[in-house]
């Protein structure tokens, strides 16, 4: 196969508030051979981020929680969202830190460990966001109440559900957030692995 080539040929942001909105222009390699001529497409940018699936070995049950989104509301959609912990990755940090700082934040449980489960792009017809995923051992036996951090207006109630009630909720269409189906999905296949490690 020959190489590929992206030319960018004007980058400008057009949008600077919460987010961030950047037009490009490019051209770009052709299957056919040859090269496109310009394309103009925006890009949505958010940043990076991290989401945890809370899983306990011992009760076989996982850490969701539930909170407003407001992308629902404009989708027409319910927009209290069954999910797992995640957040953005500020400047400096590693995966593993947003991962157990998220979790803290989120759930008040610290995490024991991390899995990989998958690192892919959000949406990239749209945005640059890649989402990175782990599976974090914990301890869901105090888990419960509300949390989120005030100054970031988050409302989060956590909810502890066995896995087998998590994943039946999963396949009735009852999960409607990507990060949380690819986890969960990911969780059904890998379970006895996880128990096999952490015993």
């Amino acid at each position: 196969m020959s190489e590929r080539h992206v030319e960018i040929v004007e980058k400008q942001t057009v949008f600077a508030g919460y987010f961030r909105i950047d037009r490009y222009r490019v051209r770009h390699s052709l299957f056919s051979g040859g090269i496109s001529g310009i394309v103009q497409r925006e890009v949505f940018e958010r940043g990076h981020a991290v989401a945890v699936l809370p899983y306990d070995p011992v009760c076989d049950t996982v850490i969701l929680i539930e909170q407003f989104r407001i992308g629902a509301v404009a989708a027409g959609w319910e927009p209290w969202l069954l999910e797992i912990p995640a957040g953005i990755i500020d400047a400096g940090e590693t995966s593993r830190a947003v991962a157990e700082r998220e979790m803290q934040e989120e759930t008040g449980c610290p995490v024991h460990g991390l899995v990989p489960i998958a690192n892919y792009l959000v949406s990239p017809g749209g945005t640059s966001e890649s989402l990175e995923i782990f599976c974090g051992r914990v301890d869901s036996s105090t888990a419960g109440g509300i949390h989120g951090l005030d100054h970031e207006d988050e409302d989060i109630k956590v909810i502890v559900l066995s896995v087998d009630e998590a994943l039946d909720r999963l396949e009735k269409g009852e999960v409607r957030n990507a990060m949380t189906i690819v986890a969960l999905q990911w969780l059904a296949l890998n379970r006895v692995k996880l128990k096999d490690l952490w015993p």
